[in-house]
Parts: structure tokens; sequence; C-alpha cells
């Protein structure tokens, strides 16, 4: 019950238990487009560019900048959190000319905020977290495409911890690249990264694209991209041969992680059969409801509220209370783990998630229950029953799924 990974859905599970096929077999193939198709409408996207890149969700973080930033490019980069340091590394990593913009942890960005920011930068790329687990904020998106575009830029997205349980409309946002992992609300395990390109992002990937020299018939010809510099300085992240492997042409790039794709598959396939709006309303639901739960023990929550993410809570560790010695005692006494933080939140806050298979009302009453428990053994003053009652009043509101 922490901020990811989570437990896997059963029939996840059971999907990943089949047995590999060779990557060029037709059932195969057919399994790698079908898997296309799923995830545009997860993302909700026409991009024809939607595949996967094998990997855990900062492989697909790495795939996207790497291919997109060309050594000397200026990014704008906002951070409200852990994750929005991780992409100011890579695009340093990448030889980008990287601008950052910071708001306190605890808060998002305005509208305006991001806008004076990319008047003032005029970035060739604005790299972005929509949630961030470090601080369970999810950063509003509506018409940053727009502003981007506006000023010559193209605009990334890093959405793993919130697709699935959070809305989000690639194209009418007007987001050109995005990735995800499927470790939070998609319901799998870490190990692959679904991603999509508009058309803008793969004129990009185009102008830097580049063949294997043994895929080449003549392996000593010159490379376009390597001549002029531009070639993407990873291998195994060029999106433009991931694209390649991906499309009709087959070009072959990696060998395909067999297993890693009928999880993702099937991760899109039951979000899709349970439909996207009714996802994010459960995993609102019961994101409410361990909202309300830790408020009524009395607890603080951390952070602005009104821009939390569905499916995560920080909660203020209270005073004279160890920490680490509640998530010991709620993992060995209960089975029951849950997250802390990283940097300036490292043992001030747990991290509380709904996320996948455990966005469940059974989930959420035995945590809060457990919780309570080992916080009463700790000393803590609580309210008696107002974590699980506090909850109940929320599912006596709302539909439990």
């Amino acid at each position: 019950m922490g901020p990811g990974p989570i437990t896997v859905d059963p029939r996840v599970l059971r999907a990943m238990s089949a047995q590999l096929t060779g990557q060029y077999d037709p059932w195969m193939t057919a399994c790698m487009t079908e898997t296309q198709a799923l995830y545009r409408e997860v993302f909700r996207t026409r991009n024809e560019a939607t595949v996967l890149v094998d990997g855990t969700s900062r492989a697909g973080i790495e795939a996207a900048l790497v291919s997109l930033i060309t050594p000397g490019d200026r990014v704008l980069v906002p951070v409200f959190g852990r994750f929005g340091h991780l992409l100011r590394e890579i695009a340093e990593r990448c030889g980008a000319e990287v601008h950052v913009r910071e708001v306190p942890w605890g808060r998002v960005f305005t509208p305006e905020e991001l806008e004076r920011a990319v008047r003032e930068v005029r970035p060739q790329l604005v790299a972005l977290v929509q949630g961030d687990t470090s601080t369970t904020m999810n950063q509003p998106l509506e018409g940053l495409g727009e502003v981007c575009h506006r000023h010559g830029a193209l605009l990334y997205v890093d959405c793993t911890a919130s697709l699935g349980g959070n809305p989000f409309a690639m194209d009418d946002w007007g987001v050109d690249a995005a990735t995800a992992g499927l470790q939070k609300c998609l319901g799998g395990p870490s190990g692959s990264s679904p991603l999509s390109l508009s058309a803008r992002a793969v004129e990009v990937v185009d102008s830097r694209r580049s063949v294997e020299a043994g895929l080449r018939a003549d392996p000593d010809a010159e490379d376009g991209a390597a001549a002029d510099g531009r070639r993407v300085r990873s291998n195994y992240f060029d999106l433009g041969m991931v694209l390649d492997y991906w499309s009709e042409a087959r070009l072959n790039h990696h060998t395909e992680a067999t297993t890693m794709l009928y999880g993702a598959r099937e991760c899109a396939r039951l979000l899709l059969e349970e439909g996207l709006e009714a996802a994010v309303a459960r995993h609102r639901l019961h994101g409410d409801a361990v909202l309300a739960g830790v408020r009524g023990l009395g607890l603080r929550v951390f952070g602005d509220v009104a821009h939390k993410m569905h499916n995560v809570v920080a909660v203020e560790v209270p005073d004279g209370v160890d920490g680490e010695a509640v998530r010991s005692a709620l993992l060995h006494d209960y089975g029951i783990e849950i997250g802390t933080s990283f940097g300036p939140l490292a043992g001030r806050v747990w991290r509380i998630g709904t996320m996948g298979y455990n966005a469940r009302r059974d989930a959420v009453l035995v945590t809060l229950a457990a919780l309570e428990a080992v916080l009463r053994t700790a000393g803590a003053p609580l309210v008696p029953g107002g974590g699980t009652g506090a909850a109940l009043e929320v599912y006596a509101q709302g539909v439990p799924a």
C-alpha cells in the first residue's frame, strides 16, 4: 500500500505465465500491434508512434529525453519534487542547456508561472512530471501544450505515477511525448514503459535517425546522422531504431521482452475493459477514503490537498513517533507496506498508496485499522475507530469498487 510498486493484479500475473514465442512469430508481431492500439486508447491519443520501451519507467524517460534532446538544446524543467530533479539530471547528461524553475515541495506550478518560464527560457523542450509521488502532487497540464507550441517548444510529460488513476489526455492537452510504467495505477510489474510520440516529436526523432552498421547493406557506408553529430547518444534508447522495430518493417533492434509484453498488454486490456473514466473514479474514491481515514485518526496530511494525486497521500509522522518503526511493524505484524519519502521529506511523512489492484475497499479499511493499532502501540494520541469510520462515510457517499 505504498507509492509503488504495488500488488500486481492476478490476471496480469496469469497472462505473464504464458510461454515465450519468437520475436518474428506472426502471433508475436500481432500481439505487439494489438498492444500499440491498446496504449493509444490509454494515453488518449491517435499517435502512430506508440510503443513499449523494454525496461522500467526510467528507461522510457531516458529514451524520450535522449532521443529528443540534441546536445546544446535549451530544456526547461519545472521541479516540484524528486522526479523533476531526475528529469533535470537526465537532460544534463544528454548535453542540454538545462533551465530549472522550482516551487516548494507540497505545491504545484500555476499556469501563469509555467507560461512565464517558457517565455523567459524559450526552450526546445519542456520536461515535466504530471504526478510526483515524492510529494503526492498532481501538476495540472491543460493549456500547457498550447503555450509550448506557441513558443516553439515540445512538451514531454512523465506520467508514470498518474496514468490510469488520474485524468490524462495526450492529444487534447497537446503533449508531444509521454512515458509511463506499469507498477502504479496500471496494476502491473515494473519492467515495461509505455511511450507515445506526437508527429512533432517524431519529426525530431526522424531528423536524428540512423541504422546500425550491421543492418546496412554496406556497413562501412556513412551514417547521415552520425556525420552531422546528431546521432542519438544511446543505442538501446534510440527511439528512431525502436520505432523501426515496432513498425511494419520490423527492423531488428533488440529481442523483445516477451513476458513484459504480455503483462503490459493485459494491464491495458483490463484498464480499458473497466473504462478509463471508471478507473479514475475508482482511484479517486479509494484515495478519498484514505485521506478521510488518516484525518479521522487525527493525523496531518502534507501538501496542497487540492492538487493531490488520487492514488497516494502523504501523512505527516506525528511528533514523538518513530516513523520507520511504524512502517516496520505494519510490514512484519500485518503484511502491509507503506512508503516514506525522499530528500527534505525523508522520515517526515508516510506515503500510503491506493493504486491499480490495491485501489479496493477491503485494502483501504484493513490498512487504516492496522495503522491505528500500530500507532496506538507507539503511544500516539488517536481518535478510536476514527480511521475506518471516516473511510466508511466516504464509501457511503460513493460507489465502492
